[in-house]
């Protein structure tokens, strides 16, 4: 039965010659259909008349310095779900693969598998009539040594030659924060991580510093990408705005990420432009509870701390009485609110448009949990590809400009009025809006800062 077949463990060294990889490590696992490779900065063309696809891709794990540049023959587009619950639109190729000795022809997706431990997952229908594997062991084809590794990758270290960039923000394992990171890293820039907390300065008129743990002196960026949380947003912006006294280029500036995180002041700038939203009530611990629900339509209606994030200090009261209810525990605890018109029609989906320089440079539908209304991925909504409509963009573009962000996540709903606006975000994450489109989304951010520096030339 085992006649002619390769043996493998859960992981295995293998090649793809084709694609200029002389060795990558596989997850050898059956249970998954199809096989899957890391890729970013992908792109469909065309050559000799026929669709091609080309991507880059870190063969290491851990290892941003190494880049191999690689073109396949397009075979398919399909949507596939990750084990992480996001539908998203997977390029397929078709190529080679070497492993035990034996070489065969394989089906493969492209994603970013960054969150991932390995950068090849080879599934059962690559293996089929052709793999035996023994889940207990590992590495039965051998693997290679660091040093055998340097030897076949040297030719592909990427040489730093652009900008030092700092990402300015709290969580350096955090996806986001990490696919930025990475996009710089393969444009050729010198990234650094800044942790907000280990940051403090010196306020001086003739010599302004920003210093880093262990005295370090922070003053020779050339650019910052501020990825402020709002539990940090005070201190954040204040190192923000300390760059910039220092002349270095923020991809969003202290003054429009602080007005973002205002809820009242970012609706009242986004009215004055002209810009629709669901009626809203504001309040600070309102004595006429009735006459603020009725002022937004009565129930059912949203309830929203001013100070809330990501879906959280957000109720739905679908009736008066809870209305009252949650007013009034609002109110106990003497807190700013908004009371906000519920649109039903929207059936627990908004729609995130990531803006970049004043474009959109993708779109999805972010979808709530049965029996939840909020659409947050946070809180376990789902994202899924779709096609803003023009309207939608030109109001998402307005929305960033209005708010003066270079880097922005517009929030809208689709209601029997129209779109109207929700919310716009000055640090949206990346992860869903990558995993479901198959877009750069960080490339573009570090696009965005090279734009900046062609123009200032």
């Amino acid at each position: 039965m085992s006649l002619n077949k390769v043996i493998l463990g859960s992981e295995e060294w293998c090649s793809l010659p084709e694609l200029g990889i002389p060795t990558i490590k596989a997850r050898v696992d059956s249970g998954a259909k199809t096989s899957a490779l890391h890729a970013v900065n992908i792109a469909p063309f065309i050559k000799n008349e026929t669709n091609w696809v080309k991507f880059d891709i870190n063969p290491i794990q851990n290892n941003q310095k190494t880049v191999i540049h690689c073109e396949a023959p397009l075979i398919d587009k399909r949507i596939v779900k990750s084990s992480s619950g996001f539908r998203e639109q997977r390029y397929v190729i078709q190529t080679p693969l070497e492993i035990g000795g034996e070489k065969w022809l394989i089906e493969m997706t492209l994603t970013n598998r960054d969150s991932m431990g390995y950068r090849m997952l080879l599934g059962r229908e690559a293996m089929s009539g052709r793999v035996l594997v023994d889940p207990e062991q590992q590495y039965l084809l051998g693997k290679p040594t660091t040093e055998h590794l340097k030897e076949l990758y040297k030719d592909a270290e990427k040489q730093t030659t652009g900008l030092r960039i700092g990402l300015l923000a709290s969580n350096p394992e955090l996806y986001s924060n990490k696919r930025i990171m990475e996009a710089g890293e393969m444009r050729g820039h010198e990234m650094h991580f800044l942790n907000i907390k280990e940051c403090y300065m010196k306020l001086d008129a003739e010599k302004p510093e920003i210093h880093y743990r262990g005295g370090i002196i922070l003053n020779q960026f050339d650019a910052i990408i501020p990825r402020i949380r709002p539990s940090a947003t005070f201190y954040g912006c204040t190192l923000t705005r300390q760059f910039e006294a220092l002349k270095v280029y923020c991809l969003n500036s202290s003054t429009a990420i602080t007005q973002s995180r205002d809820k009242l002041y970012s609706l009242q700038l986004l009215l004055h432009s002209g810009i629709g939203i669901p009626t809203t009530g504001f309040a600070n611990s309102p004595l006429d509870t009735n006459d603020l629900i009725k002022m937004v339509g009565g129930p059912p209606l949203i309830v929203k701390l001013l100070e809330g994030t990501q879906g959280k200090g957000v109720v739905l009261a679908e009736t008066k009485k809870a209305a009252e209810s949650v007013i009034n525990a609002f109110k106990s605890l003497n807190a700013n609110i908004l009371v906000q018109e519920f649109i039903k029609e929207a059936n627990g989906k908004d729609i995130r448009c990531f803006v970049i320089d004043g474009k959109v440079v993708a779109s999805i539908q972010r979808e709530a949990m049965p029996g939840e209304f909020r659409a947050n991925i946070h809180l376990g909504g789902t994202a899924s590809i779709i096609k803003a409509t023009a309207e939608e963009k030109r109001i998402a573009i307005k929305a960033a400009k209005a708010m003066d962000l270079k880097v922005a996540g517009v929030d809208i709903i689709r209601s029997s009025k129209g779109p109207l606006l929700l919310e716009v975000n000055s640090s949206p994450g990346l992860e869903g809006i990558e995993g479901a489109t198959n877009k750069d989304i960080a490339g573009e951010m570090i696009k965005a800062i090279e734009k900046n520096f062609i123009k200032s030339k």
